[in-house]
Parts: structure tokens; C-alpha cells; sequence
């Protein structure tokens, strides 16, 4: 299990997390673990308000935690180099939004139209972090200028050094720091050429949006959601329907799409072993924040592993 959620609700302030790992489920375990606490103690030792400095802070000592953990583990496991983890991770607190994202998970607001209208439009808050996006490849050829092949076409689909999708992450030692390269006994991560620097980021995208009254609802996910749908048609399923089980129905409704896609039948897809299953469809974590009156915050909530305290919940595996 590579994927980990992280959903909390106090008096002052809701905070949810989207792990999205590869390479092995430590990464992503690691910042399910860590991360929250780190957002806790940040603002507790300084008398800070939740802000996207105070998340930035938090998804820094995180890394710093983790790659600690990759240079105790190197010389016993060297994979740990090559395991990393998208982070996508937002507050809600005194009627503003703060998010911080690495990697190509998703936050979308859904938002009435207008005050009084009942037609709900999308509107992403974040950046993906992802190869496929056209500025995404010329900031890392920015970045890169020495390096031709910084991004690389394999089987349809572009890749920073032709290995990974992602631009930032949590981990993924071995694209940021030389001494954690792989030889070539590990070819799936092994790298011609020693970086030079850093070939991954770690600094997080930040956001904040002050929340209004025609905001209804916030769908954070990961990217096995928005490969099979839309940020139009997420938002419009979750307000046509009820609000008990609506992550749970987007995953489904997101699998069978997926199903479609590969020419299968939905109740196949749903008997397939863990490990096939990946030929159809990736992981999926869903967590939908509903604003009642930004006061009444509501959780509903499907992923691959969650945890939940004092909050009304649905949740789902995918895999």
C-alpha cells in the first residue's frame, strides 16, 4: 500500500492530507506519520497562525525527516533511494484556505456561479508538478540547460529523465543527491550520468484562497481521480448527489471509467488481484471538505488508507 491519508478536525482549523507514494509505500507512510505532527509542534513552539509559511515549514522538516531516514537505510537498503511521495496537504482556518503541494495531486473547489445560482463551475487551486504539462517541461529544461535529456518521451507518455512523471516530491533521494545514486544492478532507477544537481524540487507550490460564501465544497485527490475525469464533472457529481458515500462514488465512478477505458467490465475490474489491478487504474484517494457556512466543516472521505478523528467519514480501497 503506497497511498495514505491524513484528515483532522479541531475547534480553529481542518487539515487534510493526500499521500500519493512510488517506489514503495515508506515515503508516503512516512509523511502520513510526520507531517501533521511537524504543522502542530511549528505552530505550537512558535505562537504562529496556520499559514502556507507554516505548512511550507512543516512539508520541509518532513523531507529533511525522510531523507534522514534514506541516508540511515543506505547501506542496508538501497532502494530506499528510490522511494518518493507526492504531498498534497491543505488547511482550512478562519475562513481561508491554505494548501502546499508537491507532485500532480489536486485540490478543486466547487463554487455556485453566482450567489443564488445553483449552477456549480470547477476551480483547480493547484499546479500538477507533472512532465505532461508543457510548462512544466520547459521550466525543468529551465532549470536544466546542460541536460538534453532532461525530459524524455517513453511510451507515450513524458518523463523527467525518462523514469518519473512527477517534477517535486518528497524523497526520491537518488534524483536529488549524487551520493545516492544507483548502480546499474538497479536498472529501472540507474542514471548514466551522475546529477550535477538537484533534478527533482522539494519546495512545495503554495496557495491561499479566502473562502466565500458561494464556495460549497473542496475535492482534494489524487491523480488517479483526474487521469479519468474532469475537475467539471467532479464537482458536478458531487453536488447532484447526497453527501454520504460521494468520495466513495467518485472512486467508483472513476474505476469504471477506467474499466472502459480498458475494455473491461467494472465487476472484473473489482475481482482482479491487487497487483493486476494496477494495469487499469491507479491508486485513488478522495477527501471532499464540505463548507457549511465555513463554521459546520464536514468530512466525507474514500482512499486507499485513511485515518479520521471525530468526523463523519465513507471509506473505500481501491486496491
Amino acid at each position: 500500500m503506497k497511498m495514505f491519508s491524513w484528515v483532522e478536525i479541531g475547534q480553529k482549523a481542518t487539515f487534510v492530507g493526500v499521500y500519493d507514494g512510488h517506489g514503495g509505500p515508506e515515503a508516503s507512510r512516512y509523511i502520513s506519520n510526520h507531517l501533521f505532527s511537524h504543522l502542530i509542534r511549528i505552530v505550537g513552539e512558535n505562537g504562529l497562525k496556520i499559514s502556507s509559511e507554516t505548512l511550507k515549514n512543516a512539508v520541509s522538516a518532513t523531507e529533511e525527516g525522510f531523507m534522514s531516514l534514506v541516508r540511515r537505510s543506505f547501506g542496508i537498503k538501497k532502494l530506499m533511494a528510490a522511494v518518493g511521495s507526492c504531498c498534497l496537504a491543505g488547511m482550512i482556518s478562519e475562513g481561508t484556505l491554505y494548501v502546499a503541494n508537491l507532485g500532480d495531486s489536486r485540490a478543486v473547489i466547487g463554487r455556485l456561479k453566482r450567489h443564488g445560482s445553483n449552477k456549480i463551475v470547477a476551480e483547480q487551486i493547484t499546479e500538477d508538478h507533472n512532465a505532461c504539462m508543457d510548462e512544466i517541461r520547459q521550466e525543468l529544461k529551465q532549470n536544466h540547460p546542460d541536460d538534453p535529456h532532461i525530459v524524455v518521451m517513453r511510451q507515450g507518455v513524458w518523463r523527467v529523465k525518462g523514469l518519473i512523471q512527477v517534477s517535486r516530491s518528497i524523497g526520491d533521494a537518488y534524483l536529488k543527491k549524487p551520493e545516492y545514486a544507483l548502480d546499474s544492478s538497479f536498472p529501472r532507477f540507474h542514471l548514466r550520468e551522475p546529477i550535477r544537481r538537484p533534478i527533482l524540487g522539494n519546495n512545495p507550490s503554495l496557495y491561499n484562497r479566502e473562502l466565500k460564501p458561494e464556495d460549497k465544497f473542496i475535492v482534494f485527490a489524487s491523480d488517479g481521480l483526474w487521469e479519468h475525469m474532469t475537475n467539471q464533472q467532479v464537482v458536478e457529481i458531487v453536488h447532484n448527489n447526497p453527501r454520504s458515500g460521494i468520495a466513495r462514488r467518485l472512486v467508483n465512478l472513476a474505476i469504471k471509467e477506467a474499466a472502459r477505458k480498458g475494455k473491461k467490465k467494472y465487476e472484473e475490474v473489482k475481482k482482479m488481484e491487487k497487483g493486476c489491478r494496477r494495469d487499469v487504474h491507479d491508486d485513488i484517494t478522495v477527501a471532499v471538505v464540505f463548507l457549511d457556512q465555513q463554521v459546520n466543516t464536514r468530512i466525507n472521505e474514500a482512499s486507499m488508507r485513511g485515518f479520521a478523528k471525530s468526523i463523519t467519514t465513507s471509506s473505500f480501497s481501491t486496491l
